[in-house]
């Protein structure tokens, strides 16, 4: 990554040479192959809505994080569309799409897989012919069209304003995106309490975008968010799903959480996790459930959030076990209480899908069985779907708990047998008889 930046710097320094910093609005365009910028690079889908918008007579450009990445030398997950066709019009043009959204229409135009998701430019003000509403500050709807420099002055990000033009093979750029990327820093357009009162996601979004591009906050980015945190109890529970999503399935989650925490928000995602790691001196389990998640990201491998929300709630989880035990609970019962209870209260403030819940709850359940080593306990437990995961998560427990180590060995050496050995491990034995008392014995 740094390598690529220091790649990009060079290249912006080339092109931008020694122009002071640019207002919003203004535009510098820069050709895309002067950046590096590889148009091969971009989705054959993605070219194809370019391309049928620009013959259609509209103006379309990549744009955000996909343009982002390209410069970076990156491979973008997504691709997004501007243009200042609207939605209805890209409808028409697309029979593969459809509109979804009222707080910002947008036309998501299907390809096999792939979704190439179009949004019409956004005005930067209500005439009173858009649909614009505000409550209590909070940009709650947003369908007013524009310009494209009125649509680069609502972007969050000046990294994110960069807009690739698919018909001029120019990159455009309205807010000093290039010369941030090139030192490497993360700023807001416009005033950045307005921005985080507009939409408090945002503040999320900073943390992303810095942990995971290695961008370094601007002064006037990082100091409002720790007193601005609280507004995301607002914020709709399945938004922020989707975004912890982001947060921590990207590749960066350690990184991720530690900047959380440093500015206040992951107290607002996990209350319940955050007031438990105030007691503990240790957080060796969930560190490593974070480092785990991202090493499998690189080596390409699967991630649930299930395994990770059984990580993340673990600590509340055992608190409240532990409480119900103290109030008379019988371990079963508590064990089923806590997890219900944990998981319900944490669904209020992250809409958590019931899918992931349930092996969640699984995953927790499980855990006493492994001190079953023998007979058919053991062999359940080894033949149950949840196994791996559960195993996976006991290692993590090892590293804070002595006997889970012990029982995570015992079991790692299980998995490595096969056949008649496997079969006479989880054998249990066989108890002796007591030798029956001769007749002599008997009657004497």
């Amino acid at each position: 990554m740094l390598k690529q930046i220091s790649r990009l710097a060079k290249r912006c320094q080339q092109v931008l040479g020694g122009k002071p910093r640019q207002a919003v609005g203004e535009l510098r365009r820069h050709p895309a192959r002067d950046l590096g910028l590889n148009e091969k690079a971009i989705s054959s889908a993605a070219i194809k809505v370019l391309s049928r918008l620009h013959q259609q007579g509209y103006q379309a450009c990549l744009v955000g994080g996909g343009v982002r990445d390209l410069l970076l030398g990156r491979h973008p997950k997504d691709f997004d569309v501007a243009t200042d066709a609207r939605p209805e019009e890209v409808r028409e043009i697309f029979r593969n799409s459809r509109i979804i959204g009222r707080r910002f229409k947008l036309v998501h135009v299907r390809f096999g897989r792939e979704i190439i998701e179009v949004a019409t430019f956004r005005g930067s003000s209500d005439n009173g012919k858009g649909d614009r509403h505000l409550k209590g500050g909070r940009l709650v709807r947003d369908n007013v069209y524009g310009s494209i420099e009125d649509d680069a002055q609502r972007r969050d990000f000046t990294v994110n304003a960069l807009y690739y033009d698919y018909a001029s093979k120019e990159v455009l750029d309205f807010a000093n995106g290039l010369d941030d990327l090139n030192r490497r820093r993360l700023c807001l357009i416009g005033k950045p309490e307005q921005r985080y009162q507009e939409d408090p996601v945002r503040m999320l979004r900073a943390v992303r975008f810095a942990a995971k591009l290695g961008l370094e906050m601007d002064s006037s980015v990082r100091e409002p968010i720790p007193k601005m945190a609280g507004q995301l109890a607002d914020i709709a529970p399945a938004r922020l799903f989707d975004e912890m999503l982001k947060l921590f399935m990207a590749g960066h989650a350690e990184a991720t959480w530690r900047m959380l925490v440093e500015h206040g928000l992951f107290q607002q995602l996990f209350p319940q996790t955050w007031a438990s790691m105030e007691q503990r001196e240790r957080h060796d389990l969930l560190l490593q459930a974070l480092r785990n998640t991202d090493e499998r990201i690189r080596q390409g491998k699967p991630v649930t959030p299930g395994f990770l929300a059984a990580a993340l709630l673990w600590y509340p989880y055992q608190d409240r076990y532990q409480q119900l035990l103290d109030e008379g609970c019988k371990p079963h019962d508590a064990m089923h209480e806590a997890a219900e209870q944990v998981i319900t209260r944490q669904v209020r403030r992250l809409a958590i899908p019931r899918r992931f819940t349930t092996m969640t709850r699984e995953i927790w359940l499980l855990q006493p069985r492994f001190r079953h080593h023998a007979g058919k306990r053991a062999w359940r437990l080894l033949e149950h779907p949840r196994f791996r995961a559960a195993y996976d998560f006991l290692l993590l427990r090892g590293l804070e708990e002595e006997d889970c180590a012990r029982e995570a060995a015992w079991w790692t050496e299980t998995q490595q047998l096969e056949g008649g050995a496997l079969k006479k491990r989880l054998t249990p034995p066989r108890k002796r008889r007591k030798p029956r008392a001769s007749t002599a014995e008997r009657d004497g």
